[in-house]
């Protein structure tokens, strides 16, 4: 669940917003590193541990992107105003181009790629935002669906105009944010129906 995108210092008055959440000091971040300074980094991404050497300067963003090859993590304003870089990060939805690669020790990380499931089937996020067209060129898409996936489980109840809000660390210029607001809520209403079955089942 996401926060101001653009403040590492929020302050009082600031509007509560999902999309990348401030990193200083909710994540520690670390005093400043010497140039050159690599760092070993363990995490699990989309379902796999991994391991990787970095430079302690690196993001996350260009981490997921050149290592991986996680090519959903979109570098758009790389200050954390548009929330296209999102990605899940232990169940919430963080900007990486502002997330240090060495913050991610440890961490459960989940981008676009790890949603489908192993037989191919796009989540209920990702099926909700094909079925109401909530997509045109496609840049923004990718952070949407990520910080859409935390609303759904979150298992919480929103109305339209509380969705507007959680989606504000989102910038798309193309729809116009209707379609958009329309998959989430699409998503959240199947993930309700699919909860509420599951005790009938068998």
């Amino acid at each position: 669940m996401t926060q101001s995108p653009n403040s590492l210092l929020p302050t009082q008055d600031q509007p509560s917003q999902r999309g990348p959440a401030p990193l200083s000091p909710l994540h520690g971040a670390p005093a400043p590193y010497a140039p050159g300074l690599t760092a070993s980094v363990s995490f699990v991404l989309n379902g796999r541990r991994v391991d990787r050497v970095v430079d302690v300067r690196d993001n996350l963003a260009d981490l997921l992107r050149r290592e991986f090859g996680l090519l959903s993590v979109k570098k758009g304003c790389e200050v954390g105003e548009c929330g296209a870089c999102t990605v899940l990060i232990d169940g919430e939805s963080i900007d990486t181009c502002i997330y240090l690669a060495v913050w991610a020790e440890g961490k459960d990380i989940r981008t676009t790629e790890g949603l489908a499931s192993p037989e191919g089937d796009l989540s209920v996020v990702q099926q909700a935002f094909v079925d109401a067209t909530a997509v045109q060129c496609g840049f923004c898409t990718p952070g949407l669906v990520m910080t859409a996936t935390e609303l759904v489980e979150s298992g919480e109840h929103y109305s339209r105009d509380e969705l507007r809000k959680e989606i504000a660390g989102h910038l798309c210029r193309c729809t116009g944010y209707e379609n958009i607001v329309t998959a989430v809520q699409l998503a959240l209403q199947r993930d309700e129906e699919a909860r509420a079955a599951e005790p009938s089942r068998g």
